[in-house]
């Protein structure tokens, strides 16, 4: 459990992190000036959904640990192209979780460890993969919302802003009614077996 937890929230910093940097590199400081250009923990700690949550999750034995870390505040203005540049910063969060569960699994493939320290990889593997594709689910407020609005006609836009105040509502709602086990899932295992085999 205290391993579970402690990896996801490694992985959920690193995630927030990768936001802040890439907005940054590509024009916008408002995440350095708001100190979360930083991967110290304190300065991504939302208590509710990085301590509470997941571990009242992880005490009842969930199928999921599910979280969230203080969000890395960006202004989409700084860009010199918004619209591309919103879908760059969206995917370089899961793509941070994919790259560290890819680098992890290289590590596992080239070295041997005793079974626990294996079976702790393993786990950053699958949290890290798990974190990426969940978050790239399209309903606000994950970033696949962000690349969605950035593919979208600017019409269409509107809408999904419109659905953000009841984004975690809906995703609460659909993992009830099986989108883990049906989407989610699947495509975490395919990907697990591609890097761990």
């Amino acid at each position: 459990m205290i391993l579970s937890l402690a990896i996801f929230f490694m992985a959920v910093v690193i995630h927030e992190f990768a936001h802040g940097w890439c907005a940054y590199k590509l024009g916008d400081p408002t995440a350095k000036y708001a100190g979360r250009l930083t991967l110290n923990p304190l300065a991504h700690i939302d208590p509710v959904g990085t301590v509470l949550l997941p571990l009242l999750l992880t005490v009842m034995r969930a199928p999921i640990i599910f979280g969230w870390a203080k969000p890395v505040p960006i202004n989409f203005w700084n860009f010199k192209h918004p619209r591309r540049d919103m879908i760059l910063v969206g995917l370089s969060g899961p793509l941070s979780n994919i790259l560290l569960a890819f680098l992890v699994s290289l590590i596992l493939k080239m070295t041997l460890f005793s079974p626990f320290i294996r079976q702790v990889l393993e786990l950053f593997v699958v949290i890290n993969l798990f974190l990426a594709v969940f978050n790239l689910i399209p309903i606000p407020p994950l970033d696949g919302s962000r690349v969605l609005v950035g593919l979208l006609p600017r019409n269409l836009t509107f809408v999904i802003a419109r659905l953000e105040q009841f984004g975690m509502l809906i995703l609460i709602v659909l993992i009830w009614l099986g989108l883990l086990d049906s989407i989610v899932w699947p495509i975490v295992n395919i990907l697990i077996k591609a890097l761990l085999l």
